[in-house]
């Protein structure tokens, strides 16, 4: 039997949007620079576009494994939160007595986001179009109902619906409540990518693509990067490789990689999505530990993902894992029940991207090598936002300044480490059939308990 996925492009489909631009070349040879910067996604280019912003005379250089923003950051769904701390409720339930600076910082931060692509003319398709988050069952819709007691508190506008008015926003027989708040932003990631590289070669940053780090070393002259065609001595150093293995091993520990899934269908007419109430451009999410997350294309496509959080033993990365049948499966059946109007659509592309997963769903930053090199990943699924966030803070970390975002407990504590194999899937498994039952009966098991007293969190 087709699928109504048969034909789809296995490209990202935001790789459709935006004509590649001439990659850079790869380092042929020795070099010494003031900054080095290992990783060309999201993190790595704020932290180069910054980093010119404090150090206008310094020579600094970007190196990727790949093309720039050729993996998790040109994968993901363009969600850009107003948020550093994956959420209200996981900077209340993590660090309470924070929990108003990591809000009023995280919403600082999509502010300064929207000002820099002004100031540097990158149109990265943003637009703050809002986020609508519904819930499937009455314990999703009492989170909801907490999720508004929060957002009251910190004086977060939004708006709870159910009925009528919900159905003007969105008209599916699986959710019949929602919270709606108008901060929240979308982007086109890869356009987002373009721009921020183009920046940086504009203000004068040497970027060397398809130039893999193999070691790092620290001498008395400082840091050396092993390259296999040149070796980059460098004064200091950022580490931006996110869901790649972390270079520093005892990084390794603090992150797993996990793998998520994305369909994004045919054009749709006015009608189609007028059929489902979806006629603005806000995004959409769910309310399970397994959720799924959507959003409209400009081309008025709908991408439909997440649900499927996918852990292979041994951390596995192989790129053959970013295909994968049974979840785009299982993806078309839960939009055709979300949307019975639009179950004969055609999906036109499907991929997969890995997100680095830190057992608190956070990010965290720290420095090594005498405080020569900073260093930021965990980012689990919301760094399009807090990448910025986190360069800013990675740059603050080298400079030795004491500031209200190196002081955050947030970004001092290390998360909690996973356990080695075959420990590690064991305990994923376990954490996700808990998850699932939570879903379906709304009771938490003992298990899932036991990770929130040690301050462990993992969803989809």
């Amino acid at each position: 039997m087709t699928t109504p996925f048969a034909h789809a492009s296995e490209l990202p489909f935001w790789s459709s949007t935006s004509e590649a631009a001439p990659e850079c070349a790869s380092l042929d040879r020795d070099l010494s620079c003031d900054l080095v910067i290992v990783g060309g996604g999201f993190t790595g280019l704020w932290s180069a576009l910054k980093a010119r912003e404090r150090f206008a005379d310094a020579r600094i250089v970007l190196v990727d494994a790949k093309a720039c923003g050729q993996d998790a950051s040109s994968r993901n769904g363009g969600f850009c939160a107003p948020s550093i701390s994956h959420g209200v409720g996981n900077a209340l339930a993590r660090w309470p007595g924070e929990a108003e600076t990591l809000i009023r910082l995280g919403r600082k931060n999509l502010d300064e986001l929207a000002s820099d692509l002004e100031v540097y003319g990158i149109d990265a398709g943003f637009q703050r179009s809002g986020k609508l988050t519904v819930a499937a069952t009455p314990w999703q819709a009492e989170g909801l109902r907490a999720m508004s007691s929060n957002y009251e508190r910190f004086g977060i506008e939004h708006q709870l619906l159910s009925g009528d008015v919900l159905r003007e926003k969105l008209d599916s027989p699986v959710y019949g409540e929602g919270l709606f708040e108008p901060n929240y932003a979308l982007v086109n990631p890869v356009r987002l990518v373009a721009g921020l590289r183009r920046a940086c070669l504009e203000a004068g940053i040497e970027i060397f693509e398809h130039t893999p780090v193999r070691g790092i070393r620290h001498d008395r002259s400082g840091l050396v990067f092993e390259t296999p065609s040149g070796t980059i001595f460098s004064d200091r150093a950022i580490l931006a490789t996110n869901a790649a293995p972390p270079l520093l091993r005892r990084l390794r520990a603090s992150i797993i990689p996990i793998f998520d899934y994305s369909l994004v269908t045919e054009p749709l007419s006015e009608a189609q999505l007028a059929g489902i109430g979806w006629t603005g451009n806000y995004g959409l999410g769910d309310s399970g530990n397994q959720f799924h997350y959507a959003r409209k294309t400009a081309d008025n496509r709908i991408l439909w993902a997440g649900y499927d959080a996918i852990y292979h033993y041994g951390s596995n990365r192989d790129p053959k894992l970013l295909q994968r049948d049974e979840s785009f499966a299982l993806l078309a059946e839960q939009f055709a029940e979300c949307f019975p109007s639009l179950s004969d659509v055609r999906f036109d592309f499907k991929w997969g991207g890995i997100i680095d997963t830190s057992a608190r769903t956070t990010f965290f930053s720290g420095l090594a090598y005498g405080g020569r090199l900073a260093y930021a990943l965990g980012f689990t699924g919301q760094g399009v936002s807090a990448t910025r966030f986190a360069a800013l803070t990675m740059l603050d970390l080298l400079e030795g300044q004491r500031t209200e975002r190196t002081e955050l407990k947030m970004i001092r504590r290390m998360p909690v480490p996973f356990p080695p194999e075959p420990f590690r899937s064991l305990a994923i498994g376990m954490a996700q059939k808990g998850l699932a039952r939570e879903d379906a009966t709304g009771r938490r098991s003992p298990f899932l308990r036991l990770l929130d007293a040690f301050g462990v969190g993992f969803d989809s």
